[in-house]
């Protein structure tokens, strides 16, 4: 039988001291063989449909992870902006949206650029209690980019419900390694190409049973309930599910996110938390030692270090990537880091 360490050694054999996930994640050796075989088809000339089952799989599969039926699952445009401006799309002029403070832009950009909302910027931890009446949206990152705090998504929930507003949450900085609930929310957007460890190019986006509002704007021949026979004209019967917010997929990347979410599965979200979170204990731990302080984000995989991030070149002349976020070293750990990995920052850190 094989181990969480065995089944991620004959995935992964980074040449570098690889800390950067929350920038891009690592492809797994099963996920780079697919996208091989995608891309062979392709050049001979063979048949696709393949790829295009694989766009379903890859649907099911993020679907169990975050908790819903597959026909609340969307596999939208490949950007979290993109998914914002959609939810944005839906909401009446006037209407408040409720955000953190310096989250991530493609959460928050799009809703600014309508022009006719009310968007209201609060601290993170302050969100839940800053809900009140006439708040129609609050959006929110799951995990914050920049420094790896963690928003309150229970209480954000049920200070959504008693006020009536809907919810938005980005899982981008956290699907993977913390588990997701989708179905506590009315939208979440989640990208694959990070902790999800998928190729660039694919987005999944959960509606509520009744669409929440939205229209499909970008819909094209595949968001028909029978994409097949609409290849024409306008489209006469949208599809039924979710699917009548998908856009024609990227199948190459959906071939590769297939086989990345099949890894997350196989793994266990709950597996990789307990490892990553250790390894991020680990970090903040040997920072003390050297006199450093992490940003406080408890429960956190994602590290930011004050002052350090100026050191993020010579890291990387040295092997190893980490991020700088307006001056502070972000180090990100995931299933594939080792307490050596945590243990080779900090020497060089420490001169």
């Amino acid at each position: 039988m094989e181990t969480f360490e065995t089944l991620v050694r004959a995935e992964f054999a980074p040449k570098n001291t690889f800390l950067n996930t929350a920038s891009t994640g690592l492809l797994p050796a099963r996920t780079v063989a697919a996208l091989h075989e995608a891309v062979a088809l392709r050049a001979a000339g063979r048949p696709i449909d393949s790829l295009f089952e694989d766009v379903e799989l890859a649907r099911a599969s993020f679907a169990r992870l975050a908790g819903v039926p597959a026909a609340r699952v969307a596999a939208s445009s490949p950007s979290v902006a993109a998914q914002s401006a959609l939810v944005a799309s839906g909401l009446a002029p006037g209407s408040e949206v409720l955000t953190a403070e310096d989250d991530f832009t493609s959460v928050l950009n799009p809703f600014h650029v309508r022009g006719d909302l009310k968007v209201r910027a609060v601290p993170l931890e302050r969100l839940a209690e800053s809900v009140r009446p006439g708040t129609a949206l609050v959006a929110v990152s799951a995990a914050q980019s920049a420094d790896g705090r963690i928003a309150d998504l229970p209480a954000l929930r049920e200070a959504a419900r008693a006020h009536g507003a809907r919810t938005y949450v980005d899982f981008s900085q956290a699907a993977g390694w913390l588990p997701i609930d989708a179905d506590g929310y009315d939208f979440t957007v989640c990208t694959t190409f990070k902790w999800l460890l998928g190729p660039h190019g694919a987005a999944f986006l959960v509606v509520p049973e009744d669409f929440g509002g939205l229209t499909p704007l970008y819909a094209g021949w595949v968001a028909a309930e029978r994409p097949w026979d609409a290849c024409y004209g306008p489209v006469q019967e949208l599809a039924h599910s979710a699917r009548r917010f998908d856009v024609s997929p990227a199948l190459f990347t959906h071939t590769g996110v297939r086989h990345s979410l099949a890894l997350i599965e196989e793994l266990g979200v709950d597996a990789v938390r307990e490892h990553d979170l250790a390894l991020a204990e680990r970090f903040r731990a040997g920072l003390a030692a050297l006199d450093h302080e992490a940003l406080p984000a408890p429960g956190s995989a994602i590290v930011s270090v004050p002052g350090l991030g100026h050191r993020q070149g010579e890291l990387s002349r040295a092997g190893i990537e980490v991020s700088n976020r307006s001056g502070n070293l972000r180090a990100s750990f995931h299933l594939y880091n080792t307490p050596a990995d945590v243990d080779r920052l900090l020497d060089v850190l420490a001169g």
